[in-house]
């Protein structure tokens, strides 16, 4: 079994991670699993930049396959806010609940017609010897005007499925799941695993 590296400390993606990959013939460990402790600065000015950073850093100092994911939630009406920046939207601490706070605040009194946004999941695989891949999973929805649903993580109490009208955090996980961001991302590395790693590690 191919061991691989999940390059978070974000225990929500490790679990969605996990759930999502757990019929596949891979062990994942988090940094938390393998006794590492290194935080990549995210200086990169795409998901694809950051993504990248992370997974190649890893991958290279501990010598072993390396996935990075780097997410974010964009907002049409804020011209694609808060992007790159989802997690330290309101700050460096990452504090979930002050980021919403400043998206509702900043979304105040835009019509329902307009709240239109998505989430962006890029996976960067990296391994020793070979080139960094990539893969990228969105899924379109809309910001309300206040949190519904005490499921999931980070924006899931703000961002709504318009045609299932509730919310990431209203959904339990195996619904979340089968069309959220990562879930799409993570199909795709799927069906690129074997030309991409191979069947033999």
């Amino acid at each position: 079994m191919t061991e691989i590296l999940i390059a978070s400390n974000n225990q929500g993606k490790i679990k969605e991670i996990k759930a999502l990959l757990a019929d596949f013939d891979v062990d994942v460990r988090s940094l938390k699993d393998a006794g590492v402790d290194i935080d990549v600065p995210e200086t990169g000015k795409t998901f694809r930049e950051n993504a990248a950073l992370k997974a190649e850093t890893l991958s290279k100092k501990l010598n072993r396959i390396t996935i990075a994911d780097d997410s974010g939630l964009v907002v049409d009406a804020l011209n694609g806010e808060p992007g790159i920046y989802s997690a330290r939207y309101s700050g460096p601490e990452k504090n979930s609940e002050k980021n919403i706070d400043k998206l509702l605040g900043k979304l105040e009194g835009v019509p329902a017609e307009r709240r239109t946004a998505h989430f962006v999941c890029v996976l960067a695989l990296s391994q020793p010897g070979k080139p960094t891949r990539f893969v990228e999973g969105r899924c379109p929805g809309m910001i309300t005007t206040e949190r519904r649903g005490e499921n999931g993580f980070g924006y899931d109490p703000v961002f709504l499925i318009p045609e299932r009208q509730m919310t990431f955090a209203e959904m339990g996980d195996a619904e979340k799941n089968k069309m959220s961001h990562r879930a799409r991302a993570l199909r795709l590395l799927r069906e690129k695993w074997i030309g991409w790693v191979g069947d033999d590690q």
